[in-house]
């Protein structure tokens, strides 16, 4: 084994996911393991039963290309076909909170990785232990997607779509503007010089750079990684503070502060953006260079009628890192055919599959060795966001959701002052996420 994957494989397996506490309050009333549904007790055979049935299963919009491509593959290959529904990010929690108490959870839920650990808590997903501990390369696997479903011991969960943030820019723009094509910000410095170039371009609805201001998901998925990316901590280890006023958090809030105050530096519409079209603009075309999902970029690769250049998200004076997000799947407590359900979920952990659906799609794998080995014909771009992998992370904070995720959270209004504002209240909302951390 390479030195290369024994790092990846060091990295992941250490990550860990925030849970939270208080996400919905349809949620709220919910406890325990199973209440209705197929017993645990259930026989389920280590590849699962594949035996003609009608599966049903709920993702998140957001990742419509990856889910339509995993299950594409499975229905075209088994008897067993999964019936999928789509929910709008927003939608997730009031929809799976009025299922919860209606016991009309579907049979498979994906979720972001940050809701798994609350609704495992709650008893939503079955207890999995078993038939993950069985598979032949569950130590391959990308672990944090299982830590995120572990609870008491037990498993429940699998990954399903990996995540990480990027660097991304629009060569186009970046030709028009004198800039280097082929090569990205690398020091915060740069990435605030190469917005301001694209903005003094003074093209009609083009911006140099763009943030969803008021998504605090999108916020942290964008910005944490500069600062791992200069070797500094976001939080505390035990969770419990905020390091989001240190001297590189400022650095960072005051670059984009002067990128606002600029015409055109920062797209219209981000200050109010909630993270539901925060990616819109620069698929557009509108928008030079910005932190983006990579679940969003490999689509333009061949879609866009601009070329896109991709990095690693860089930090105030070097490096790169990312966020490793995503969402992790389970079997509901409702679900009346588990060993239908594993069919597919035991399959898509295989290396075949793990390549077909993500590698050749240019898709983060899960398999670490597909992510290590299975990427010899990808595009170049894909195989420089994979290499930000073995520098990315994941926060580790009991009621992270309330501090920067949740609507109105204090890391929302942190940004709010210190991009818009005149950054005068970054310590005291940076005291309110500690507050918050700590309860």
């Amino acid at each position: 084994m390479s030195t290369t994957m024994m790092s990846r494989r060091s990295l992941l397996q250490t990550t860990a996911v925030v849970s939270a506490l208080a996400m919905a309050a349809g949620l709220s009333a919910c406890g325990g393991s199973s209440s209705s549904g197929a017993s645990d007790d259930v026989e389920i055979p280590a590849a699962g039963t594949d035996d003609g049935t009608e599966l049903t299963m709920w993702s998140r919009a957001p990742l419509e290309r990856q889910v339509n491509n995993a299950v594409d593959a499975y229905n075209a290959s088994h008897k067993n076909q999964i019936k999928v529904e789509l929910l709008p990010n927003d939608d997730v929690e009031g929809k799976v909170g009025a299922a919860i108490q209606t016991d009309g959870l579907p049979d498979i839920l994906a979720g972001d990785v940050v809701r798994i650990p609350y609704w495992v808590q709650q008893g939503v997903f079955r207890d999995l232990t078993a038939q993950i501990d069985a598979l032949a390369n569950k130590d391959d696997l990308q672990q944090g997607h299982i830590d995120a479903g572990t609870f008491e011991g037990k498993s429940h969960t699998l990954p399903f779509v990996t995540d990480i943030s990027v660097m991304v820019w629009n060569k186009d723009l970046y030709r028009e503007a004198g800039l280097d094509p082929e090569a990205g910000p690398t020091t915060l410095e740069e990435y605030e010089a190469h917005a301001t170039a694209i903005a003094k371009l003074g093209k009609s609805d083009v911006s140099g750079t763009f943030i969803a201001g008021s998504s605090g998901g999108a916020l942290v998925f964008t910005l944490f990684p500069m600062l791992w990316a200069s070797g500094k901590e976001v939080l505390s280890d035990d969770g419990t503070q905020s390091f989001m006023a240190s001297e590189d958090a400022k650095k960072i809030y005051s670059s984009l502060n002067r990128l606002a105050a600029l015409d055109g530096g920062i797209g219209a519409g981000s200050k109010e953006e909630t993270g539901a079209t925060w990616t819109a603009a620069f698929s557009e075309g509108r928008v030079g260079v910005m932190p983006y999902a990579y679940t969003a970029v490999t689509s333009l690769f061949e879609e866009s009628p601009f070329e896109v250049g991709v990095a690693a998200i860089p930090g105030v004076n070097g490096g790169g890192s990312t966020f490793l997000g995503g969402d992790a799947i389970g079997i509901s407590r409702n679900c009346a055919k588990p060993a239908q359900a594993w069919n597919f979920m035991a399959w898509l952990m295989s290396d075949g599959a793990q390549q077909a659906v993500f590698a050749d799609n240019n898709d983060t794998a899960s398999s670490l060795t597909v992510l290590a080995d299975g990427y010899s014909e990808a595009d170049e771009r894909t195989r420089t966001a994979n290499a930000a992998i073995a520098n990315g992370r994941t926060p580790v904070a009991v009621n992270f959701n309330e501090a920067f995720n949740a609507a109105g959270s204090p890391w929302q209004l942190l940004i709010q002052d210190g991009v818009w504002g005149d950054g005068s209240k970054v310590d005291t909302y940076n005291e309110q996420i500690d507050a918050v951390l700590a309860q």
